[in-house]
């Protein structure tokens, strides 16, 4: 029945309860009284069946079914928003430059040598973009949750063994780029594997963690860090050696050395994340381009490699 549909501002205010942690503060962000909020979300509640927030004294948590409620309703939004523009654009022809807004998610290493070249062809082709990169940690459900999440419009991810982010179903995932691992250590040390080892919050996922069973050489790390760059200055201090995806690598600080792991290095691949709605979207259609034409970085290859 299209009485149990929620409506625009019905999603505008759930998105808000979920971002802001209450109610009050929601209705400050949408310029509403905290009484229309609470009851706008009481109607979500009862059209969805379920409760979307657990209220408290410090404000209103998402339960798990709020959290899910909010990623639809941003998804919805947000295509929502593309709508006139998808419309211009179609009236004008498919040859036409789309423009508006372009969320991207990223990890650190790919927005630092990934992006930079394709906005910029996207600048030339697509004066009307505008671009707005956040760089989320390569943690739990990464840049892909925040596809999912409905708070980006794609994103750089890393992808399993099959090339899909299989925690997160719903998501279309296409592989852009293999990136292999090497060691690093202090220049000029002659045995290197002996150092302690220094690790990183986001180093040896999934996808890296089979081969890290199979290392007896390697000892538990005792020097476990927030940031890559900071393993890469503490190796170059002779403080330990890392075990560092390539495009991490970059720019080495002095003093560090970058040694190949052999034949059976690890590796882990890289691809882009969106919706299937949103990769419809002129948009979408315009970054993947870019994003298939530009040259790879330095420690990348080619998947077909």
């Amino acid at each position: 029945m299209t009485d149990d549909l929620l409506l625009p501002q019905e999603l505008r205010i759930l998105v808000a309860v979920a971002d802001s942690g209450g109610f009050t503060a929601a209705a400050e962000r949408l310029g509403l009284t905290q009484s229309a909020v609470s009851h706008a979300v009481r109607g979500c509640e009862r059209k969805l069946g379920a409760v979307l927030f657990d209220r408290g004294r410090r404000g209103a948590t998402p339960t798990a079914a709020g959290e899910r409620a909010a990623g639809h309703a941003r998804r919805i939004l947000r295509l929502l928003a593309a709508l006139p523009g998808e419309a211009r654009q179609a009236a004008a022809g498919e040859d036409a430059a789309p423009s508006g807004p372009l969320r991207i998610a990223a990890f650190r290493s790919a927005a630092v040598q990934v992006l930079p070249p394709v906005l910029a062809r996207l600048a030339e082709r697509c004066p009307g973009l505008v671009p707005e990169v956040r760089v989320v940690r390569d943690l739990g459900r990464g840049t892909a949750g925040e596809v999912a999440d409905g708070r980006a419009d794609l994103a750089l991810a890393t992808l399993d063994a099959r090339g899909t982010t299989a925690t997160l179903p719903g998501l279309l995932a296409a592989p852009l780029y293999r990136e292999e691992y090497a060691l690093v250590h202090r220049r000029g040390h002659p045995d290197p594997r002996t150092l302690p080892l220094v690790d990183w919050d986001e180093n040896c996922g999934s996808y890296t963690a089979d081969w890290w069973k199979r290392q007896d050489w390697l000892p538990t790390a005792t020097i476990d860090v927030s940031d890559d760059t900071v393993v890469l200055s503490l190796a170059a201090q002779g403080l330990g050696m890392a075990v560092m995806p390539r495009l991490s690598l970059d720019r080495p600080p002095a003093g560090l050395a970058v040694t190949d792991l052999g034949p059976d290095r690890p590796s882990r691949r890289v691809g882009y994340v969106t919706t299937p709605e949103l990769a419809r979207t002129a948009a979408v259609r315009a970054l993947v381009r870019a994003l298939r034409e530009a040259p790879l970085p330095a420690g990348a290859r080619s998947l077909a490699g």
